[in-house]
């Protein structure tokens, strides 16, 4: 072994080593001992590992229940001899079955020793129609004192068979020791006379157990070998249960600075660990880890800390967090001891002062050094507190027998004493629920009743006597916080008092007249259903949570013996264990949600986040000032972007500059000024970090990431100071980008070119050097020029090294970032064959979010799918209707259940059962275009994919041959005239259409206003909600599938519309609700316009415009709200910028919208009266709140019944705005533009043999036609060059008009003159 060693460090941290002992496993289990340790250590170290590696060389899967004797199987009852408990082993003859007037049946197992558990499997009884359908199990190392097992999720129960001789097997997600197993079944077959029935089986191996029970004033420390203990990797593990919420588990520290603390606080388990901190960088190395709640429970709990270098894994039970310690060391130095237990030494420095440890621990190994099991021996190397007389190595329970109430008619029936003038209840219970009975009992000689219940948080209690008034108070503040609240009442004649959590010095004490003479029973939880003779009546739902240590007029209550001899009565209780769970730890909601849960279920408050859904995962914001654009918000101003959607990043305040044809997000930081460097050389140079307005580098990074183009402009101002030393030197000053690369080129030129503009343009001072700069002139010049390359901006850092000599200095500054573009929208392929393209494993967690556009002719096709090795988990988008073009598609999965959403059609949602768990582990490739071998194969065209906000690259994998070419055909993405205000895009054959329905708009490109003209009293009514949120309903964030954007504590609102009229006042627009919240824009007495929001108790008044607007033109009006931020827009002017209070910023529940008139039922503020007659005389167009557009649903309904009223004389009208004359869009500057090949088939057409009779018949009656007229002029010029004078019979002549010349007169007509010789005869 070496000598005492010094490590210096360059960041400063000295590092003090002498005799070092490392204990490490490699994957095998063996043990490497470096360093000295006494022998009676090594022997106890070497024997613990010979059994550790001797029980890993074989897995922890052994049936257990084989070797045990009859007598080891109790159970409640049995049907008969032959369904007795010793029948319920795995593939045996029979099996257990319970008596059928069992109420509470269950099966217990006692192993005899300490198991490790892993698994169970389960069968029907043999040959019958007998078997569970779900159980419950539940362990311990008492037969009296149990723990459920908890599934991920919260749910205790396991589903059970299906039959009676498969076998279903549960493994479990982590492992747990018990020496008792009791089941408890649940559900069972019921057809064909079935019962319960069944045959089961524990997998595991045999767990040792060195036990150590703590008081608060025991101390175990462990001395390290040689006083000093330097490690790069730790190993430590331990089990503990208490019942306090504080304590010390282990503490240990070094003189350099560095800490390892665990311990319980407030019933969650905290790790402080320090690798020690840089006095040079300043640099703080203490990190926290924080896991578990609810750990005072008095249920074994399992630790493990697992570190190599800065890496730190904390588990408790199935919960893991890690974390990378600050700092930049990687070694753990610890002095002298680590303390076990708690600490009681005086003189040690920075002690914590906290509560040591209360409880028990078990087999705390420390790097393979058993602890507990050295102290048992007496063991050198450990030091006891010297005041420590009795130490105790083994586990005493406190008898508190707790008891759950978890099922929806639950009740405990005790008896008490009646007739005593003096009523004395105490007891302990702890829940999640806001609301439950806790106890009710009913007086003697009808002197009424007392109920305790929990509402809100606290302890209710409720007085009632006849005829007189019934008296009510309140006691406590929160205490549905899941922890154990101790509840008294003590009540006699004319006084009351209630006492919470023992304070003395705050009981609540009630004088009133009234009579107390207890009565025969007290009910707990509820009140039964049946057979209820007491009448015990209450209004409060049941308790659900857990209750223990009952005492009725200062006497415990044993519950055993109250049951035993039939004393009270129970329904649906859990005896003997406390099976409350926290649901919101690990927290399921996701971007700094707040989790509020009930005994069941929970909730995600997402309030403030940015993120909307059931676990806040899905952003409500758009990902570029370009998504803005397009979807209809055409004026410039502040936006808040979210580039990576419902990914870790959070949205950020951009400013959008809207132009006609894109939309530039504009990013600003803290170096737009000049800032001036002196001093500074290539080893200590200047670092100027940009401090992006609202953002940090990596949500910046993700917009330049997702953009077209990105662009930032650079100036660098010199006095004799060198900028990149070219044209061969190392560059004295450079700019940082993403990713922290460095990088030596200058603003103006090429991408890695080492130079600047000026170089590029030939413009340098000296032609010898690529930058102005770099000439060193003693006068001033400056190299500046756009950074354009996406790939490595924004610029987070500039550099600056070479102002350290006589009369030097440099001045620099950076522009904003600009971007505009989304590569992601636009990302196209085609798959033509049956192909798919190859991906990363797609890694979700407990959430998912898929979204992309798909056209398609093809009847069926599988979009995507990733699965695990045996393709057990596995999620696929597939499409399996005949619907020939379907355009986007949106999916999402979590814990609550999963939502499809195709075009503008309502969400299809599946919600699944409570305390469900959603894990989703795939181990295969991300497969896109196709199922696994290339089954179901879509053919298509997909774009911009996006998977939990990640777009993917879907034109990086193209390849023609394969079948995967890039872009696709169709008129979207080449639309001459785009759709206007937030229309769809819908493809056709060669063709494309607008989808309005969303809008309040109408017209090939949604872009003519549907009006209607209000005469003097008329109005019309939109009812939105038919009735009020109720309370129950806050617990589910979907109310309705299509109106969830109007959910509870609606945060977001969106109105747009236009108007004319020449008449004062009038109330343009009025949203009312089921409370007293409204929105309403009044057109006031001398035509300025104003903004009335009232949300909750303050009403918010805004100038929407100060210019008289009733002066007959049409005006524009848009009103958006997000949170407390209120931006209002008028006539497309400058948007005003308002802000609400803090106090309410909920619009709860709306109910109708109101153009012309307010004719609400109920209380009407004055002013909203005031303005409200005559009511509108003019014409009010595009009305639209969210995604309500009145005038639409009643000038073009999409059904039978649409929600509109309408009085007096409305007719539909255009309000005199003309539709604007829309060009064509220059293709550089259309958004849907793509390329300029683009490949179409034309599969609507004919046949080629059809084209060719087509051109054949064309040929055909064009050449007939020309024919005819040919033959019609030839016919006229025959018949009038064979014309002459013809013979005239007498009239007397016999022969007949009609008869036949004889054949020589065509000899004599041969012969005749031409006709001009005839004429001349004549």
């Amino acid at each position: 072994m070496e000598g005492e060693r010094v490590h210096i460090v360059s960041n400063g941290k000295k590092k003090l080593s002498s005799e070092i002992s490392i204990y490490s496993l490699d994957t095998r289990g063996s043990m490497f001992l470096k360093g000295r340790m006494n022998y009676k250590a090594l022997c106890t170290s070497l024997l613990f590992f010979l059994g550790f590696q001797h029980c890993s060389s074989r897995p922890c899967l052994d049936p257990l229940t084989p070797s045990l004797y009859a007598s080891s199987f109790l159970a409640s009852s049995r049907y008969n001899f032959l369904y007795s408990a010793n029948f319920a082993r795995l593939y045996g003859s029979s099996g257990w079955s319970p008596a059928p007037g069992d109420r509470q049946p269950w099966l217990q197992i006692n192993l005899h020793r300490k198991y490790r558990i892993v698994a169970i499997s389960t069968q029907g009884t043999f040959n019958s129609y007998d078997w569970v359908t779900k159980y419950t199990l539940l362990y311990g190392d008492r037969p009296d004192s149990w723990t459920p097992y908890i599934q991920r999720g919260g749910n205790s129960t396991l589903s059970g068979n299906w039959n009676y001789y498969q076998v279903k097997r549960h493994n479990f997600h982590y492992a747990f020791t018990a020496k008792h197993l009791r089941f408890l079944p649940l559900g069972w077959n019921t057809k064909w006379g079935g019962k319960i029935g069944v045959r089961l089986e524990i997998y595991g191996c045999p767990y040792d157990s060195y036990v150590m029970s703590y008081d608060g004033n025991d101390m175990v420390a462990y001395q390290f070998p040689r006083q000093r203990y330097r490690t790069l990797e730790d190993h430590i593990a331990l089990n503990f249960k208490t019942l306090e919420r504080d304590g010390i588990l282990l503490h240990s520290e070094g003189l350099q600075g560095d800490i390892l603390i665990l311990e319980l606080k407030n019933a969650r388990l905290y790790l402080h660990i320090s690798l020690g901190s840089s006095t040079v960088h300043e640099v703080e190395g203490l990190t926290t880890l924080t896991v578990g709640n609810l750990l005072d429970d008095q249920h074994w709990h399992y630790v493990t800390i697992k570190r190599y270098g800065r890496q730190v894994n904390l588990t408790v039970d199935s919960h893991t967090e890690s974390t990378i310690c600050n700092g930049d060391f990687t070694h753990l130095d610890l002095d002298t001891q680590v303390f076990v237990g708690g600490v009681i030494q005086s003189n040690m420095p920075n002690h914590p002062k906290k509560a040591n440890f209360r409880g028990c621990l078990e087999n705390v190994f420390y790097n393979g050094i058993n602890i507990i099991d050295l102290a048992e021996y007496g063991d050198s190397q450990i030091r006891f507190h010297p005041g420590q007389k009795t130490r105790r190595y083994s586990c005493y329970d406190m008898m508190l027998k707790p008891m759950t109430f978890a099922g929806p008619n639950n009740f405990l029936q005790l008896p008490g004493v009646s007739r005593r003038p003096r009523m004395a209840v105490r007891f302990k219970f702890r829940s999640w629920d806001y609301t439950g009975l806790l106890m009710f009992t009913r007086f003697a000689d009808d002197l009424g009743s007392l109920e305790l219940g929990l509402s809100e948080g606290q302890v209710n209690v409720s007085l009632m006597q006849p005829g007189k008034k019934k008296l009510q108070f309140g006691a406590g503040y929160r205490l549905n916080d899941g922890f154990w609240h101790t509840v008294e009442i003590v009540a006699r004649d004319n006084f009351v008092t209630v006492t919470i959590d023992d304070d003395e010095g705050s009981p609540l004490k009630i004088t009133n007249v009234f009579t107390v003479r207890t009565g025969f029973h007290y009910y707990f939880g509820g009140c039964p259903q049946t057979n209820n003779t007491d009448k015990c009546e209450t209004n409060l739902n049941k308790f659900h949570g857990c209750m223990q240590q009952i005492f009725i007029d200062d006497e415990p209550v044993d519950i055993d013996m109250v049951l035993l001899w039939r004393w009270g009565r129970y329904t649906e209780l859990l005896l003997g264990t406390c099976g409350i769970t926290d649901r919101c730890t690990p927290n399921p909601c996701e971007h700094d949600g707040r989790c509020i849960q009930s005994w069941d279920d929970f909730i995600c408050r997402c309030e403030n986040t940015g993120y909307q859904g059931e676990v806040c995962h899905m952003s409500v914001y758009k990902e570029s000032c370009e998504a803005y654009r397009l979807n209809g918000k055409f004026y410039s101003g502040n936006y808040t972007i979210d580039p990576d959607l419902s990914g870790p990043l959070k949205p950020f305040s951009v400013y959008c500059n809207m132009g006609a044809y894109k939309g530039w997000t504009v990013v600003r930081h803290n170096r737009i000024d000049k800032t001036k460097v002196t001093g500074t050389t290539i080893n200590q140079p200047y670092v100027g970090d940009l401090e992006y307005m609202n953002a940090s580098w990596a949500e910046v990074s993700a917009l330049a990431n997702t953009s077209t183009h990105c662009e930032q402009w650079i100036d660098f101002s010199c006095y004799k100071s060198r900028l990149l030393n070219t044209p061969y030197g190392q560059p004295f000053s450079y700019w940082i980008g993403r990713n922290n690369e460095s990088h030596a080129y200058w603003g103006g030129s090429f991408l890695d070119s080492h130079k600047c503009g000026c170089s590029i343009n030939q413009t340098c001072a000296d032609p010898r050097f690529y930058c102005n700069c770099d000439a060193d002139y003693r006068q001033w010049y400056s190299d500046k020029g756009w950074l354009n390359f996406r790939d490595h901006l924004p610029v987070l850092r500039v550099v600056v090294g070479d102002t350290n000599r006589t009369g030097s200095e440099a001045q620099f500054y950076v522009g904003n970032l600009r971007c505009h573009g989304d590569r992601n929208t636009w990302n196209t392929v085609s798959f033509t064959k049956p192909t798919y393209l190859k991906f990363p494993t797609f890694k979700p967690g407990t959430s998912a979010d898929i979204s992309f556009h798909f056209k398609t002719t093809a009847k069926y096709g599988v979009f995507l799918e990733n699965s695990d090795d045996r393709h057990r988990n596995f999620i696929r988008v597939e499409l399996n209707t005949t619907t020939n073009v379907l355009f986007v598609f949106m999916a999402e999965i979590n814990v609550k259940g999963a939502r499809l959403k195709v075009d503008y059609m309502p969400w299809a949602v599946r919600h699944f059962p409570g305390q469900t768990t959603v894990r989703m582990k795939f181990t295969q490739p991300l497969l896109v275009g196709a199922a696994k071998s290339r089954l179901r194969a879509f053919l298509g065209c997909l774009r911009g994919l996006r998977m939990n906000g990640v777009p993917v690259d879907l034109a990086g994998k193209i390849n023609e041959t394969d079948g995967v070419r890039l872009n696709c055909t169709g008129q979207c993405l080449n639309a001459t005239i785009p759709c206007r205000n937030g229309g769809r895009c819908m493809e056709a054959y060669a063709s494309y259409f607008c989808d309005c329905n969303n809008t309040a708009f109408e017209g090939y490109y949604c872009h003519k206003d549907i009006g209607a003209y209000f005469e003097a009293g008329a109005w019309m009514r939109y009812n939105i909600r038919n009735e009020a949120i109720s309370d129950e309903s806050q617990w589910a964030y979907w109310l309705d599938p299509h109106n969830f954007s109007l959910g509870y504590n609606q945060t977001n609102d969106n109105i747009e519309f236009s108007f004319s009229t020449i008449h004062t006042p009038a109330v343009l627009l009025y949203i009312s609700s089921f409370v007293r919240d409204y929105i309403a824009v009044l057109l006031k007495f001398d035509g300025t316009v104003a903004l009335r929001y009232r949300l909750g108790l303050i009403t918010h008044k805004f100038q929407v415009s100060s210019r008289n607007l009733a002066d007959g033109y049409p005006h524009y009006i848009n009103i958006t709200r997000h949170n407390r931020t209120v931006r209002i827009q008028v006539d497309y002017a400058e948007t005003i910028k308002e802000h609400l209070a803090e106090i309410d910023i909920r619009f709860d529940s709306p109910k109708s919208m109101f153009l012309g008139r307010v004719m609400e039922v109920g209380d009407i503020d004055y002013e909203i009266q005031r303005h409200n007659s005559p009511g509108l005389i003019g014409c009010i167009s595009g009305v639209r709140y969210n995604i309500y557009a009145p005038l639409r649903t009643y000038f073009r309904p999409n059904e039978t019944h649409p929600p509109v009223t309408v009085q007096g004389f409305v007719a539909e009208s255009n309000c005199g705005v003309f539709p604007p004359v829309l060009g064509l869009v220059p293709l550089s500057a259309d958004p849907w533009y793509t390329g300029l090949v683009f490949y179409y088939i034309h599969d609507d057409l004919s046949s080629p043999q059809m084209i060719a009779l087509f051109v054949f018949i064309a040929l055909l009656v064009i050449f007939g036609a020309l024919y005819a007229v040919y033959g019609y002029l030839y016919r006229y010029k025959g018949s009038y060059s064979t014309n002459e004078p013809k013979i005239i019979e007498s009239p007397s002549s016999a022969k007949p008009l009609t008869e036949t010349e004889p054949p020589r007169r065509k000899s004599k007509e041969r012969s005749l003159p031409k006709i001009q010789e005839e004429l001349a005869s004549e």
